[in-house]
């Protein structure tokens, strides 16, 4: 049977949306501003669901494309920028000596009779996996996951797996994180602050998940990695896998080390002196990890790093001094996010420093610098489409006033029903919902309000509603087509969305069933926080 292609697929999910505002009867909450954890939301007000005109869904389809990429316009601006200046880096070849580099090591590491029972592969794709997890479970790593698909996928298929383990050793285990969440103030700050319930508490519950929820994720992507391993033909993804292939073959042979230039050394003299002034302007950063802050010198530290190792790495390669740049690039962005409330636009602006710094450190005029930023903008423009077309869907769900009618008749349909079904559909309603809302404070702001007073009736504590919110909103954030994230990881990626469907199936029915398993703990148990 013919795969269709994934804008036919989006098209047709449009046109699902359009048909259900004909179809669901119509009606809208009334929302009003209240301040959540320091920030404004608009939030649902209580018994204020009324029926409203029907709005029905037509011609508008042929606009949603258009206001879908109005709505992720950050996103998709996100990937062009990611995309031009990866561009050039691949250009230089400056991460495949860093996978060769690490490949040998790996090789190396083999020879160990206790690395080659575990599998080096296996270590590292399990180390990758729970480090991105961490980075979702505290700070809600979602956005920042898409450029780090270009580094992993050629690692992956090096280490002789293929494009779909690339992608789920940063972007799946972040979404696994994202679903146990620990301290996400996007996720886990919003739903308790709007249910009333301390901060943060029923960590330790919460712990016990998050580990749940990692080790079959993993053991999971290990079983399919050591398939494809083994049988390379069993691959879900061949037609990423040639695509990438292709781009390496294309390439010449890779260049010799060489010592930096003079291009190289006025870079690195740029850049110390940039994180300089940002370390005199902000010498202290305040992470916080839940309700606490730790206030470290982390930029110095970082400064003098830098300034201390860069000119060791300049005398021996400039291909290395990238990759160096890289390293703290992706340092200078965990602390940007967990310290200084970073974003995509910060983030963004961060690598086009790095696209910059890079050919000045290579030797690369202005004009071959902007040729090669727009060739790779050019190569990635197909990803950042989808994004505005997958946005499109939710356009015409609110057009047509159909998202708020599915909460209110699905509230309704829970009275009367006993305490442990009960939180199993909460369940599976934040889970639909999350289809049609992939954003977790937006779900949150949506749903908590509803939710949270509906476990009082139904006898259930509200951390047991914030806790089936969490993993509903999580879950199905690696498959659902209405996720600006998981279109454009997938678009750099060049994986078929169906394809990756068929990947990720099996593991959301086990997660859907764990995730049911885990919530009888507190209904049945009185469990701290809860």
């Amino acid at each position: 049977m013919k795969v269709p292609h994934t804008y036919v697929l989006l098209f047709g999910i449009i046109c699902l949306a359009a048909l259900l505002s004909w179809l669901v009867p119509t009606g809208e909450f009334q929302r009003a501003p209240q301040e959540v954890n320091g920030s404004v939301r608009e939030l649902i007000v209580a018994d204020s669901y009324a029926p409203v005109p029907a709005e029905p869904q037509s011609w508008q389809i042929l606009t949603a494309f258009f206001k879908g990429f109005e709505r992720q316009a950050g996103i998709i601006v996100f990937i062009f920028m990611v995309g031009g200046v990866f561009f050039i880096l691949q250009q230089s070849r400056a991460i495949d000596l860093g996978i060769l580099a690490l490949v040998a090591r790996v090789r190396q590491l083999e020879n160990r009779p206790w690395a080659a029972r575990l599998g080096a592969g296996n270590l590292i794709i399990t180390l990758c996996m729970l480090l991105f997890a961490v980075f979702g479970a505290v700070f809600g790593m979602s956005e920042e996951t898409i450029p780090f698909v270009l580094i992993f996928v050629p690692l992956a298929l090096s280490l002789g797996y293929d494009a779909i383990v690339g992608v789920a050793m940063c972007f799946v285990g972040a979404a696994l994180g994202f679903a146990g969440a620990l301290l996400n103030p996007f996720t886990i700050g919003v739903a308790q602050g709007i249910a009333g319930v301390q901060p943060f508490s029923g960590l330790e519950y919460r712990l016990f998940c998050f580990f749940m929820i990692n080790l079959v994720g993993i053991a999971y992507v290990l079983r399919y990695a050591a398939r494809v391993k083994r049988q390379a033909s069993s691959s879900l993804c061949t037609d990423a896998n040639t695509w990438w292939q292709q781009q390496q073959s294309q390439q010449l042979e890779l260049p010799s080390h060489q010592k930096g230039g003079k291009g190289a050394w006025w870079a690195y003299g740029l850049v110390l002196l940039g994180m300089l002034l940002f370390s005199v302007q902000t010498p202290i950063s305040s992470i916080t990890f839940g309700s606490k802050a730790f206030h470290w010198p982390v930029l110095p530290v970082l400064t003098v790093l830098f300034g201390l190792l860069s000119p060791l790495v300049l005398r021996f390669s400039a291909h290395y001094f990238v990759l160096l740049q890289l390293g703290f690039s992706i340092l200078g962005i965990i602390v940007g996010v967990l310290g200084h409330h970073w974003y995509m636009e910060e983030i963004a602006a961060l690598f086009l420093a790095l696209g910059i710094s890079s050919a000045m450190s290579l030797g690369l005029s202005a004009d071959a610098f902007v040729k090669q930023f727009l060739d790779g903008a050019r190569d990635i423009a197909g990803a950042a489409l989808v994004v505005g077309l997958a946005a499109g869907i939710l356009v015409v769900l609110e057009q047509g006033k159909v998202i708020d009618a599915m909460l209110y008749h699905t509230a309704q349909a829970f009275q009367g029903i006993p305490k442990a079904w009960a939180v199993e559909l909460m369940l599976v309603v934040q889970t639909g919902i999350n289809i049609l809302v992939p954003s977790g404070s937006g779900q949150a702001a949506l749903t908590m309000p509803v939710m949270a007073p509906l476990a009082d009736l139904l006898g259930i504590s509200r951390q047991t509603a914030v806790l089936a919110f969490q993993f509903g909103d999580g879950f199905t954030n690696l498959i659902t087509p209405t996720s600006g994230v998981l279109i454009g990881v997938l678009g750099m990626a060049r994986i078929d969305y169906v394809r990756w469907f068929k990947f990720m199936l099996p593991l959301q029915f086990i997660l859907m069933l764990l995730g049911m398993l885990l919530l009888l703990g507190p209904v049945f148990w009185q469990l701290p926080g809860f």
